[in-house]
């Protein structure tokens, strides 16, 4: 009797390491399955967010291309660029850039205004040089601004500057296109925001996310 107790203590061992490798085993393919499972999720989120990412690139260059004058299809794809990258940095919508520069120069290249603004986002040179260093624009006199990237880095830059600084976006638009001292004259006299800048701009806008679904 003893001796049959033995035994099975004997092969009792073995069994019970078989098991703890099984066991063991098991336990690793489920881990693997997992982790893989939680790769291929990360990968499809990924690629999902770059399909999202070509499908706005296309509608801003869609857009741009459609309105744009004097620029060729190099260019375009430059512009969709820096209004892309530069809407990311600054959290803009991209057809929100566009708006505004629609109503600045309706996207003509090279455009100047009486005032002495200049480039799609109608910047005048004393604004340009002042803001360009905070944009990452190497400012080499006002020629610059007819540089479509740097004009938009440089534009953008500064409306985002004057929603930090009026902490809303209407007024930071008057202020964008009348001037800050102006727009603070009128406040500190209580009277309205000029009506007809800031009605193109939003109306466009809005004709933008109609027309291009981003």
């Amino acid at each position: 009797m003893i001796q049959l107790e033995k035994l099975g203590i004997f092969l009792s061992r073995p069994i019970a390491f078989l098991l703890v490798i099984i066991y063991l085993i098991q336990s690793g393919l489920l881990v693997y399955m997992v982790t893989q499972k939680f790769e291929l999720e990360k990968q499809i989120a990924f690629q999902q967010r770059r399909i999202n990412e070509l499908e706005e690139r296309l509608q801003i260059f869609k857009a741009i291309d459609d309105f744009q004058i004097g620029f060729n299809d190099e260019e375009v794809g430059e512009l969709t660029d820096v209004i892309y990258s530069e809407s990311r940095r600054y959290q803009y919508d991209p057809m929100f850039v566009l708006a505004v520069i629609l109503t600045e120069s309706s996207l003509k290249k090279g455009q100047l205004s009486h005032k002495g603004a200049r480039g799609l986002m109608q910047v005048v040179p004393f604004v340009g040089e002042d803001v360009a260093p905070r944009a990452g624009v190497e400012w080499d006199g006002a020629h610059t601004l007819y540089e479509p990237e740097s004009n938009i880095k440089v534009g953008t830059r500064h409306l985002f500057e004057q929603i930090l600084k009026f902490g809303d976006v209407k007024k930071a638009l008057v202020a964008y296109n009348m001037g800050e001292t102006r727009l603070r004259s009128l406040m500190r006299q209580n009277k309205p925001l000029p009506a007809k800048y800031l009605s193109k701009v939003l109306e466009t806008y809005k004709m933008l996310k109609e027309t291009y679904k981003v």
